[in-house]
């Protein structure tokens, strides 16, 4: 049994992963405020007021884009708030 494979263009795969990608935190019912301000601070090195600003972002909107740029550090940011037990997406920036 033969199987086919169709050859993806380089140009998609570069796009894919150098166009920026957001890593976005959602707000959730569980965590305290401190909490996801501590995590801010220890996962992207925020000062507590930047921190603190995106906390409350994500209280009031719902959602707050922490970080901007390569999709595999975009990844790994996510993995590290979800080690935190925090509601956080991956997102192409500009979507």
């Amino acid at each position: 049994m033969a199987t086919e494979t169709t050859p993806i263009p380089v140009e998609e795969t570069e796009v894919e992963t150098t166009s920026p990608w957001n890593v976005v935190v959602h707000n959730d019912p569980v965590n305290l405020m401190s909490y996801v301000t501590m995590v801010f601070r220890r996962v992207f090195g925020y000062s507590t007021e930047r921190a603190q600003k995106h906390m409350l972002e994500v209280h009031e909107q719902g959602r707050s884009v922490l970080w901007t740029g390569e999709r595999e550090k975009a990844e790994h940011y996510v993995q590290q708030l979800h080690a935190h037990l925090l509601l956080a997406t991956l997102e192409r920036a500009g979507e």
